[in-house]
């Protein structure tokens, strides 16, 4: 599992936030086809996913319940997961494709609506659903709780990105695809429920937090891109139920967790370190 908050068209400038350089402002009468641009057909692409793993995890209840949906639920949630990861694939191009292309007027929002579909309620409802099998039917309760946090952590986070502006080359507070993609690594790691859900917990807190976070810029871009084709790989094949998928899985959860935790305990361990060279100057 992989993922990090990819759209970074907050850098660009005013004469850059069109399609080409042409401002569709001076158009009002401009049909809204007229005024999408290449970055944000792909920003389109991230809602439909999302969406469309919303429809999955549905069908992995109603399958693991007995229904009839015509797939298992394990395929089921193997396909939510990798949809997904196509949604944080097209988050990443979309910023790269608008610094080249331009984007236009209507990008930064729709790239805001689309992430809350895709990495704030599809996960959200990804945990819903991990409480709703009938051997956790007892722990729904607590669950929804815990998917609200991480939905409520993403719309802040979110908000704050888009009215607060930020350091170059660094995000304040966990992104939103990364946390998507740690919360449905926890999941997926079958952890007892207590220990899960405070892990989940800490996530969201840390989409809300101060803690910075690398952009993926250049070579580390590219490293991401390979992380989700990886991930996916690795889904697919527990779906195919591969030899070797089910160790492949969880290697590649427990990765994703502890590279989204690592960034928060260095910084940690950075604060304790300048505490102590403080204490010992006085």
């Amino acid at each position: 599992m992989t993922g990090t908050d990819y759209d970074d068209t907050n850098d660009l400038d005013a004469s850059e936030l069109n399609i080409l350089g042409t401002p569709v402002e001076d158009d009002p009468q401009a049909c809204l086809s007229a005024r999408i641009s290449v970055a944000d057909v792909l920003t389109l692409g991230n809602a439909a996913s999302g969406f469309m793993a919303i429809y999955f995890l549905a069908c992995s209840v109603m399958a693991a319940r007995g229904g009839d949906v015509g797939v298992s639920a394990e395929r089921s949630m193997a396909a939510a997961v990798v949809l997904m990861l196509v949604g944080a694939l097209c988050d990443l191009c979309d910023g790269m494709v608008a610094r080249k292309l331009r984007m236009s007027s209507l990008g930064a929002q729709l790239d805001n609506l689309a992430d809350v579909i895709t990495f704030g309620v599809a996960p959200a409802f990804f945990v819903v659903t991990w409480a709703a099998v009938p051997m956790n039917t007892g722990q729904a309760p607590a669950a929804v709780l815990v998917a609200l946090s991480v939905l409520i952590g993403g719309v802040l986070r979110l908000a704050r990105f888009a009215t607060t502006p930020g350091r170059p080359g660094v995000f304040q507070g966990m992104p939103i695809p990364m946390a998507a993609m740690t919360v449905v690594s926890i999941v997926l790691l079958d952890l007892p429920f207590t220990p899960a859900a405070v892990l989940i917990v800490a996530v969201s807190g840390l989409m809300v937090s101060r803690i910075e976070y690398p952009k993926p810029q250049g070579n580390l871009a590219i490293v991401v891109m390979a992380g989700i084709g990886l991930s996916m790989s690795c889904l697919i094949a527990w779906a195919a139920d591969a030899p070797g998928s089910e160790w492949m899985l969880n290697m590649g959860a427990t990765t994703q967790v502890t590279l989204a935790l690592l960034v928060p305990a260095m910084a940690m361990a950075r604060k304790g370190v300048e505490r102590i060279g403080l204490r010992m100057i006085r």
